[in-house]
């Protein structure tokens, strides 16, 4: 998954939450929409940020897996 796919779902996330919790306080629609804005900037900046921490972190433990030699394994011993 690329980063502009997280930063999408992020906004999507918030965009929904914000409206979730306008309705639930009893906010009028203007207001609700305004913060759900908002809340859907903030959350989409949020999601790019983790992604791109979650997506180098995850490169490097694949460096790192295809940098470590193989495991040996002992050949079992034959019974004359």
């Amino acid at each position: 998954m690329n980063i502009k796919a997280l930063m999408v779902l992020g906004a999507l996330v918030g965009f929904a939450s914000g409206i979730a919790f306008g309705v639930a306080d009893g906010n009028p629609w203007p207001v609700i929409l305004w913060r759900a804005s908002v809340a859907a900037l903030v959350s989409a900046i949020l999601t790019r940020w983790w992604g791109r921490i979650w997506a180098g972190s995850l490169g490097d433990a694949l460096k790192q897996r295809r940098n470590q030699p193989a495991p040996t394994v002992p050949k079992p011993a034959v019974k004359p």
